[in-house]
């Protein structure tokens, strides 16, 4: 569920710099007529997104090693959101740079407003795991034991893991005069530990880093089975240990303690001459980012609290007193567990009909497959190994390729992607890859991968200046008989055969002659110096995105007004930009109706009377993180869809490369408009956003049954349309 996706700071501005003077004034009256209380806080919406990640861990329906999964992604998310959102609006307030926000609220007003929403999630957060979720793993065998309820052989056995495994790693710290307070890293569970010298009296401080390359969680007895299995957090077993760490003194107490900090990354671009370099050290920087969140057990000592608030130099709004555990993101690994009955029931990814072999010994042709007729592929419900991995694959060995280039904004640390790019590089084909190394908490690794294509002769480009190349790309040129051939991959998702599994997301494979030009000029935009706006078959940012899904909602208003069918369709992971929803609230009192189906932060309202009655917003969240971006239109019946990278942010339309495809086949149509389909029935599971602003959940029927999930349709149907060998 956590994309790691660039979380940058709030760009409080409407109207783009490249617009005209009249264009502004033109839609600073087209939106005169609108409310001034029309948008949904950014920040708090995306608090609202979180708390619907923390209504799964709540529900009894799900099974519960999901439960606890669901628990660790909360608990991961907000993290994230400290280190980067509320660090920045921090940074602003305290520079003297925040302005207000656009829903009217002072910056010092919205951060109060979003430690005590987060402060209250994290208490929420904190009884689901005590009163639910972990009860429940006990009933189904799996516990969670404190050193007091062990038994002398038990504790024997953890002794000695400890000895072997844990006790040489650890490095208390000292807190007196000759030791200053020690750099606390972020992220990083602690323990303060008060020990007293029984010869002086006299009672000191110190930190004690709880290891984080440790399972968190240690089996009391490995010849536990799955089936009735007992657990130990880390920082008890260690807590019990203290003695062997502070030989002769007296242990005193000890308390939890764990700090988030400012972990954002900027860069001026425009006053650097080596982008890498820059980065590096930007990111050595982030390590000592200013503390941003302290959280402490509920049974830490004055003294000790005092110490550390006075240390870490932070608000008093800001310490977080929360029941232990501290840190839930260490149920990620119970994951590990092979318990299949306590897990979702698998969904095996198929193949898609057309990319399928003709025989069980045949090696599919993608390349012929992609010249009979487009193909649409949607992951993970059909295999990312067998459509985009493939396809890269196989045009790295087929010796009529010459050329491939392709963009990575994300990828896995093994990717085959990368060793595809670098065989075709050996091979001798001209291949082009465009790294963007300022992903945000991806630079290290892609840094590594920049280095390791270059040094295989591929030629890495890093994007343009002030802009993140967002876009999802794959542009393979193929000499068949005589003539250049253009195959094509155009996605909603990374080149990530890792995330492809529990990330949903569409993709478009094309021979198009128009999108092979279209790519290779804009190709030649992010590794030359060309300057192109005109496209055929695609909507380009920052250019033309964000006009064109304008002139297109305008046109749906237009056919409303008139009496034409008309209707708006837009499924994305987020939706801020105001220009985009000022004209989404003037379609829909056109008559439009407007579905929104958004995984994330929503700052558009719904079914408000007299501003968007005719607007539904839904959100679906489960088993897949939903990342499609789809925008339709219905065109007075000449449906028209676009599928890309693209979210409906400032950052999106304003500050990134991102490509937006027209779907043309009559068939991907029907299908797209068929998976909108299931997003707004009212007879699958989902949450609906209220005229108030607040999210409901609707999981069951009138009867009190629980209503089938999206996914597991989706599955069914694809599984479904294999065995018919429809695409």
């Amino acid at each position: 569920m956590n994309e790691r996706e660039q979380i940058t700071e709030h760009d409080t501005s409407v109207i783009p710099t490249e617009f005209t003077d009249e264009a502004a004034a033109a839609l600073a009256a087209a939106a005169s007529d609108l409310p001034a209380d029309r948008y949904i806080d950014r920040e708090l919406s995306w608090l609202a997104f979180n708390q619907r990640v923390l209504e799964l861990a709540e529900d009894p329906a799900i099974p519960v090693l999901e439960r606890a999964n669901f628990l660790a992604i909360f608990a991961s998310n907000l993290d994230e959101f400290f280190m980067v959102r509320v660090a920045g609006l921090k940074r602003r307030i305290l520079t003297g740079l925040a302005v207000p926000t656009n829903v009217g609220r002072s910056p010092t007003e919205l951060l109060a407003h979003i430690n005590r929403t987060a402060y209250k999630l994290q208490l929420r957060h904190a009884r689901c795991w005590n009163e639910q979720v972990q009860p429940a793993l006990e009933n189904a065998g799996i516990r969670f034991v404190g050193w007091d309820t062990l038994d002398d052989a038990d504790r024997q056995i953890l002794t000695e893991y400890y000895e072997q495994h844990i006790y040489p790693v650890l490095m208390p710290l000292a807190v007196d005069p000759a030791h200053p307070f020690p750099y606390i890293s972020g992220r990083a569970l602690n323990l303060s530990i008060r020990v007293r010298n029984p010869r002086t009296e006299k009672v000191e401080f110190a930190r004690l880093k709880v290891p984080q390359m440790i399972p968190r969680y240690v089996q009391v007895d490995q010849r536990e089975s799955a089936e009735n299995v007992r657990f130990i957090a880390l920082e008890e077993l260690i807590a019990n240990q203290l003695g062997r760490l502070f030989p002769g003194m007296e242990v005193v107490d000890h308390h939890l303690f764990r700090v988030t900090r400012n972990e954002d990354v900027v860069i001026e671009e425009d006053e650097t001459e080596n982008l890498i370099q820059a980065l590096e050290q930007e990111l050595l920087r982030r390590r000592f980012g200013p503390p941003i969140r302290l959280e402490i057990a509920g049974d830490m000592d004055p003294a000790t609290l005092e110490l550390l608030v006075t240390e870490f130099d932070i608000d008093r709004e800001q310490v977080y007193v929360l029941p232990s555990p501290l840190d839930l993101s260490g149920l990620f690994g119970l994951s590990r567990l092979e318990r299949p009955e306590l897990k979702y029931t698998p969904h095996i990814p198929v193949t898609h009909p057309q990319f399928r072999p003709s025989s069980p010994s045949d090696q599919p042709d993608l390349f012929r497959a992609i010249a009979r007729r487009e193909v649409l592929v949607h992951h993970p419900y059909e295999s990312f190994a067998t459509s985009v991995q493939a396809f890269i694959e196989q045009a790295a060995t087929d010796p009529h390729v010459l050329a491939i280039k392709q963009t990575l904004y994300r990828t896995s640390g093994d990717s085959p992607i990368v060793a595809a790019l670098i065989k075709a590089a050996e091979a001798g084909k001209q291949v082009l890859a465009l790294v963007e190394i300022k992903a945000r908490f991806d630079e290290e690794a892609n840094i590594t991968w920049a280095r390791a294509l270059e040094k295989a002769g591929v030629h890495v480009v890093y994007g343009l200046v002030g802009l993140k190349t967002h876009c999802k790309l794959v542009h393979v040129i193929r000499e068949e008989q005589g003539q250049l051939v253009h195959y094509c991959h155009i996605g909603t998702g990374n080149y990530n055969p890792k995330t492809s599994r529990i990330y949903e997301d569409f993709g478009l494979f094309t021979s198009s002659p128009e999108v092979g030009r279209d790519l290779t000029k804009l190709f030649n935009v992010l590794s030359g110096y060309a300057i192109e706006t005109a496209y055929d078959r695609l909507l380009v940012a920052p250019e033309g995105l964000r006009a064109g899904l304008l002139e297109r909602i305008e046109r749906e208003a237009a056919n409303a007004a008139a009496g034409r069918p008309s209707g708006i369709k837009f499924k994305a992971n987020s939706m801020v930009d105001e220009q985009i929803i000022d004209a989404l609230y003037r379609a829909s009192r056109a008559g439009v109706a407007v579905d929104v189906w958004i995984r994330g932060i929503c700052s558009i309202k719904a079914g408000v009377p007299g501003l968007s009655e005719n607007i539904r917003v839904r959100s679906v969240l489960g088993r897949y993180l939903e990342h499609s971006r789809i925008y339709s239109f219905e065109n007075d019946g000449n449906p028209e869809v676009y599928i890309g990278s693209a979210d409906l942010m400032h950052r999106n339309l304003d500050r990134r490369i991102e490509v937006l495809a027209r779907i043309e086949d009559p068939e991907h149509l029907r299908r797209i408009d068929r998976f909108f389909g299931f997003g707004f029935s009212d007879a699958v599971s989902a949450w609906q956003l209220e005229a108030d602003g607040s999210w409901s959940r609707h999981a069951h029927d009138g009867d009190g049954e629980p209503l089938p999930d999206l996914q597991d349709l989706v599955m069914i149907d694809r599984t479904e349309a294999r065995s018919r060998g429809n695409r």
